[in-house]
């Protein structure tokens, strides 16, 4: 979900949902041909629209490499019975074992279905949840652990333990202001602290948890508005600050998880990343409150080398047509690269997908506001 650097913006757009209703619909289940089918380990994706804050418009896809076929909004046929849609704002999903995990925020709770289904197999209450990773059997998921809504004196977030069997919450930790994403290495769980509830006073730190104990051994010095956690082959942390919007900017920095120190701070805005084979494919969609304007940049980091190796991510002329990026993937096997573009963040977002040589392969719409993936293996 946007952070609430765009609380004027989310503003804006609430009230253009309403009045543009007749431009705006919720697509039925539908089938499209978009590609040439492929025979690889990996099968296909699962791709999570957030939907506008307020909306009830969260939704799933599933792209079937298989066929060549994207299937849109699947969950309402796949579960009759349930409620047709998945809720409020989905913010992430990933699979472990055979189960699918979407977290949807604003609604309280996560999702759990079949991995291969998308079949309804529970829900697991979470106030305010944002993001979601596993380890030894466990689910680890950051909230907010408070009410949407600016607050200085909004509470201090928690991450939650998962068994994935019962789907039953058997540890909490109190953690920073406002987590969001995390990784397990060793046996340290890292969460991203942003503090953005609490603007103009930010968190800064990454919180160290010991898995043994469930408790907060340490709080790691970034910078402001942390948003973004992911961990490199070595095990080195990256992480991303959203910055102030005024004059702080968006950067990305590089932790080691065994010193606790960072080891290089890049000097370029980053929105959000995938790591893939020792590289860091990025873009940046950065926004300021001095201009109102937003900067797109995109670019790829050599994960070994800790350096940039190319300041764009195709050569393709396609890419200038989005105009509001926000999901970013790589398929692990044929390395294809998965934007998704939310345009005005109101009507129905679009997903583009170039082969590893950056040529433009395909594109079709998604649903409102497409931005999370997980891979779908043989």
């Amino acid at each position: 979900m946007r952070n609430f650097k765009q609380l004027f913006v989310c503003f804006f757009t609430a009230i253009t949902f309403y009045a543009c209703q007749q431009d705006t619909y919720l697509i039925e289940k539908e089938e499209e041909g978009v590609t040439d089918p492929e025979k690889t380990d990996v099968v296909g994706f699962y791709l999570l629209n957030e939907g506008n804050m307020g909306s009830n418009m969260a939704t799933v896809d599933y792209m079937d490499f298989t066929t060549g076929t994207y299937n849109r909004n699947i969950y309402a046929t796949v579960n009759p019975t349930m409620v047709k849609e998945l809720g409020d704002v989905g913010n992430d999903i990933k699979i472990y074992g055979n189960k699918l995990y979407a977290v949807i925020n604003v609604s309280n709770f996560i999702e759990v279905m079949d991995a291969r289904t998308a079949k309804h197999l529970g829900t697991i209450p979470l106030e305010n949840g944002r993001y979601i990773t596993f380890a030894n059997g466990k689910a680890y998921a950051s909230s907010y652990a408070g009410p949407v809504t600016i607050d200085p004196k909004a509470p201090l977030g928690k991450v939650v333990e998962i068994d994935t069997i019962n789907l039953s919450v058997t540890r909490q930790v109190t953690v920073g202001y406002q987590p969001e994403e995390l990784e397990v290495v060793g046996n340290n769980l890292y969460v991203a602290n942003s503090g953005g509830y609490r603007v103009p006073e930010y968190d800064k730190t990454v919180s160290v948890i010991d898995l043994s104990t469930f408790k907060e051994t340490k709080k790691i010095d970034v910078e402001v508005n942390l948003h973004r956690l992911k961990k490199d082959a070595d095990g080195d942390l990256y992480v991303t600050s959203r910055g102030d919007y005024y004059n702080v900017p968006s950067n990305l920095y590089v932790l080691d998880s065994k010193t606790y120190q960072i080891k290089k701070k890049f000097d370029i805005p980053v929105s959000n990343f995938t790591i893939v084979d020792n590289k860091l494919y990025y873009y940046s969609n950065e926004f300021s409150y001095t201009t109102f304007e937003y900067t797109k940049t995109y670019g790829v980091i050599d994960t070994k080398t800790e350096q940039v190796i190319n300041k764009t991510l195709v050569n393709d002329p396609v890419i200038n047509e989005i105009e509001t990026p926000y999901g970013i993937a790589i398929n692990p096997q044929t390395k294809d690269l998965f934007l998704t573009d939310v345009g005005n963040y109101v009507s129905m977002g679009y997903i583009y997908c170039f082969d590893k040589n950056g040529a433009f392969k395909w594109k079709t719409a998604a649903g409102n506001i497409p931005a999370h993936f997980a891979f779908v293996y043989k």
